[in-house]
């Protein structure tokens, strides 16, 4: 049987470097596809490198202004222009590499779970700026869940697709979001608290070129993991969460009945009084990746920084 046609988002800024090896990697793609690029305000070569892919892939290539807003708010615009009843969903960067399989993989991983939204993400191979490999993204050590994504991300959005299900619920949430911190995490929070599936693929899907303007870039060093604790304990991590409370907070009527407590329980983490933050903190079941990240969950929570 034919596989289904993919739309692949790729979110573009100042991209000419490295754009026509990603684009090549998602002509080469086993299964069908069509590309929607938001370029936001780029004045390099970017933008006539899509239109020149394009005229070579005539009827399977569209470019778009973005909202010129960054990374995030581009792809939600994205999203949420979105027809009314899309069919599977890619997310993709501009710089890396696919691996020819990529989105064949995602799908068969998708196939079951009938009308359920469902989100594939999977590892990476973290390479430098010429694609020599640097090592493989870490392995999540718990699994997905709605109690995960309030306080941490699992989603690394360059690797997302997601079922039918899932873009529609995206682009009714969407439409009329405020300022979300990254598109992926608040992706991973709608779909995880609406029920869907989160799968995590443990084999890498493309190669993750990291080079000096990479907006995110890998998160898997020590340094990085130490970075991120910081920020933890430093109320950074705080005013992520303010911003994905918010968001949750104005889908809430899309979450399930079972989450809906766990949202109360994660506000709650913003109350006052230590001992009442870490009652929620328990209550709720909030977990991190890894037992110091954990650790340093519990240490914000009693400072009031989650």
């Amino acid at each position: 049987m034919p596989q289904p046609q993919v739309t692949v988002l790729m979110a573009l800024y100042q991209g000419e470097r490295y754009l026509r090896a990603q684009l090549d990697s998602i002509a080469a793609q086993t299964a069908d596809w069509k590309l929607v690029v938001g370029d936001d305000g780029s004045n390099d070569a970017g933008p006539q490198i899509v239109q020149e892919f394009a005229r070579e892939w005539p009827g399977r290539v569209e470019l778009r202004a973005g909202p010129c807003q960054g990374a995030a708010a581009n792809f939600m615009t994205l999203l949420a222009g979105l027809p009314e009843a899309p069919r599977h969903v890619a997310l993709a960067d501009q710089d890396d590499v696919w691996h020819a399989d990529k989105l064949s993989r995602a799908l068969a991983a998708l196939e079951s779970g009938g009308d359920q939204p469902a989100l594939y993400c999977s590892r990476v191979q973290i390479c430098d700026e010429a694609l020599g490999p640097l090592g493989l993204s870490h392995l999540p050590v718990r699994p997905p869940s709605f109690r995960h994504a309030l306080v941490q991300n699992l989603v690394q959005g360059n690797t997302a697709v997601l079922n039918p299900a899932a873009p529609a619920l995206a682009r009714a949430g969407a439409q009329g979001a405020g300022k979300v911190v990254m598109h992926d995490w608040w992706l991973y929070q709608l779909v995880s608290g609406a029920g869907g599936r989160v799968i995590h693929d443990p084999w890498p899907s493309l190669l993750y070129r990291q080079h000096g303007a990479n907006v995110v870039g890998a998160n898997d060093s020590a340094g990085a993991r130490l970075a991120s604790l910081n920020r933890m304990l430093n109320g950074r991590h705080r005013d992520w969460s303010r911003a994905n409370l918010r968001e949750m907070q104005r889908l809430r009527n899309r979450l399930t009945p079972e989450n809906r407590p766990l949202l109360d329980d994660f506000a709650a983490l913003a109350g006052p009084g230590a001992l009442a933050r870490l009652r929620a903190l328990r209550r709720g079941g909030f977990y991190r990746q890894g037992q110091l990240s954990q650790a340093a969950l519990w240490l914000a929570a009693a400072l009031g920084r989650v």
